[in-house]
């Protein structure tokens, strides 16, 4: 067995509540790392510092997908593939016309997660509302008179919403026996 296999195979047999906090420590991590990078370097180094943030999002994401997709699998495998097209974006930076492609991709993911974790067993539905209300304040960036509009309040509430998920899961996680039985009852019914 080779390590990559190995270590697949742990990540996979790790707990719910293990995997939820590991996403917030890298969902903290990202905002971080793209924080300081932003912040203190120009250049070369300013990208590196955006694509370790980008990096970390994938693994969030992954982790975000195998707890979720004990709600519903193909939303939740919905929700990751808006996820990654949003993160491509970022990496390309691509906005065309002035939009933020990837913050309005981000905004539709928010919403689909919001959803779920709303209909999730094992963690609490004002997470889902906050989550989906972030997702609507991403939204506004298809607008830049929009933006101009509701700029910082549309910013704000968002990234305090998605706050309160990432610090949920890091210090809480997930509720483990409510996942095991609502993943089971999602395998029954598949």
């Amino acid at each position: 067995m080779t390590t990559t296999t190995k270590m697949m195979k742990r990540i996979e047999e790790a707990s719910p509540r293990f995997k939820a906090r590991m996403a917030g420590a890298l969902n903290i991590f990202s905002l971080l790392s793209a924080g300081f990078a932003e912040t203190f370097f120009r250049g070369t180094w300013n990208f590196v510092g955006g694509y370790v943030a980008i990096l970390s999002m994938v693994l969030v994401t992954l982790l975000l997908y195998d707890i979720l997709k004990a709600v519903n699998r193909g939303l939740a495998l919905i929700a990751a593939s808006f996820a990654f097209v949003g993160l491509i974006f970022e990496a390309f930076r691509w906005q065309p016309q002035g939009v933020n492609t990837a913050i309005v991709v981000h905004g539709f993911y928010c919403l689909l997660i919001g959803y779920l974790i709303f209909r999730s067993a094992f963690l609490p539905r004002i997470l889902g509302a906050l989550i989906a209300f972030a997702g609507l304040g991403w939204l506004t960036y298809l607008s830049p008179a929009l933006i101009n509009h509701l700029s910082p309040y549309n910013l704000a509430s968002a990234i305090l919403a998605e706050l309160s998920l990432i610090l949920w899961l890091l210090v809480m996680g997930v509720n483990v026996q409510r996942w095991r039985e609502q993943a089971g009852a999602t395998a029954e019914h598949a």
